[in-house]
């Protein structure tokens, strides 16, 4: 019998002091493209990194490559969140740096990113332009890194792992960012490379996977269990429902009746448009979905009503009944809004505690820099009891699973009792039942006078209380309509 390709016995892992992974034992062999599902924070980007030799535990991991293939002797680990850095090498960003035209050029552009990894992999040009092509990104080879959105990094990552085509390939959140289209053209690429002998492990409970897939297992009290499908994970337990905290119960007071309003937008970075022509009007109490590829415009249109994009004052904007420009600043603005995105995440403070991160959205910071009053203290608290963070209040937030980051900032969104809500892609990173409880809890705030704009690809995983859509396509509205169905 062969040897397997990747052979682990009783390896052990430890994060704080709590044990991950226990005594565990996995063997995986040629022709095998395993999924690894489950519960969140069960060990299963842990068991990732560690094969790919990103964390250390105690125990035997070997990896047994193919001598003579033409494939790359190599692991290659496609983490959920990338960071890029400067050009210094630095990772000390900040969040609206990347609408900055005199800050952005601190990266490398994505031409020139690809070709430092062409030249340190030994990759041919010749091989990339389909990758380019199929993942829509021929006209983004000029852009810098730190002018992508989520989506369009992980694509990036993605078409370096495909360009690469190492023996084993471990995908950790492969479809997180991207849109319904993009998501179909992954899985036809991951069968293209399991037919030329790549190995594939790919770290999601997603349901639509690609044909190559074979086997399917979770961690399951530290140890690796295999399933017959992907249907047969384990999932978390449905969240007991409580009432809202009284103070979200309480209708915002909305300054006027139009909360936005735009006039003919256009966005540009020299010859690049980005936003073409946007007419949009909400009006208090409306609940939109607003929608788009990657890349679409779809988070520099929200950073023009935040205030982050610095173009935001050369276009005709009415926010809460005032124009623009009229006296009043980023912070009146940013008061009456609660908003998370992916960027906001990954720019978001990595030494916030739980409790700190929650309190910031007080004060709109990407961090927590000042004391908290005791009314304060007692909404946070609240907050911790209603997403069920209490016990790990004082924790730094990075060393909680990504699905309690993204709770712990969907609180952080929420605390101030904002009239207007911008929630985009506020379910990345949640498993289904982390997803279907929040978008309840989304359901049950618009029903006391919230004003929504959500961004979400997954039309399955949506409020009920949508009632409007905005479709962007190349910086263009090409749909503005009524939702079909309403149930909020």
């Amino acid at each position: 019998m062969t040897d397997p390709v990747v052979h682990i016995a009783q390896l052990n892992l430890q994060y704080a002091g709590e044990v991950v992974l226990d005594q565990l034992d996995w063997q995986v062999f040629r022709g095998e493209c395993w999924l690894i599902g489950g519960k969140s924070g069960s060990g299963k980007s842990a068991l990732a990194k560690v094969v790919a030799g990103l964390e250390k535990g105690t125990g035997t991991v070997e990896i047994n490559f193919i001598r003579h293939s033409s494939l790359p002797p190599r692991v290659l680990y496609v983490s959920n969140w990338y960071e890029f850095t400067n050009l210094e090498g630095d990772r000390n960003f900040y969040y609206q740096q990347r609408y900055n035209k005199h800050q952005k050029n601190d990266t490398l552009t994505v031409y020139a990113e690809l070709a430092a990894y062409a030249q340190a992999e030994g990759l041919s040009f010749g091989d990339l332009e389909k990758y380019l092509d199929l993942f829509e990104f021929i006209d983004l080879k000029g852009t810098q890194l730190i002018e992508l959105s989520s989506g369009e990094h992980k694509k990036l990552q993605l078409i370096k792992a495909l360009w690469l085509q190492p023996q084993l390939l471990i995908v950790d959140e492969p479809y997180t960012g991207l849109d319904k289209a993009s998501r179909k053209k992954l899985n036809g690429f991951f069968d293209d490379l399991a037919a030329v002998g790549v190995q594939l492990v790919l770290v999601t409970n997603e349901q639509d996977l690609p044909a190559c897939i074979n086997r399917f297992a979770e961690i399951d009290k530290g140890n690796i269990k295999q399933v017959d499908s992907v249907q047969a994970l384990s999932v978390d337990a449905s969240r007991n429902r409580k009432p809202l905290p009284l103070f979200l119960q309480e209708a915002p007071v909305s300054p006027a009746e139009v909360m936005v309003h735009m006039e003919n937008i256009h966005v540009r970075y020299g010859d690049k448009v980005v936003l073409k022509g946007i007419d949009w009007t909400v009006r208090a109490g409306e609940k939109w979905l607003l929608q788009g590829h990657n890349g679409s415009g779809k988070s520099t249109l929200l950073s023009l009503i935040t205030g982050d994009h610095p173009q935001a004052y050369a276009n005709n904007i009415a926010l809460f009944g005032q124009p623009r420009g009229s006296g009043e600043s980023i912070w009146d603005i940013k008061e009456r809004i609660g908003i998370i995105s992916p960027e906001l995440h990954w720019y978001f403070d990595k030494t916030a505690r739980v409790w700190q991160a929650i309190a910031s959205g007080f004060y709109d910071s990407i961090g927590l820099f000042r004391q908290v009053s005791y009314e304060k203290q007692q909404k946070i608290n609240q907050l911790l009891d209603f997403f069920e963070l209490t016990e790990v209040k004082d924790r730094l937030i990075t060393t909680l699973p990504l699905g309690k980051q993204r709770l712990v900032l969907l609180a952080r969104t929420i605390i101030k009792n904002p009239a207007l809500l911008i929630l985009d892609e506020p379910c990345q990173g949640l498993d289904h039942t982390q997803t279907a409880f929040f978008n309840a809890v989304v359901d049950e705030l618009c029903g006391f006078g919230k004003t929504l704009i959500y961004v979400g690809h997954y039309e399955t995983q949506l409020p009920n209380c949508l009632e409007k859509k905005m479709v962007l396509e190349k910086g263009e509205a090409k749909v503005i309509e009524e939702m079909n169905e309403v149930v909020c």
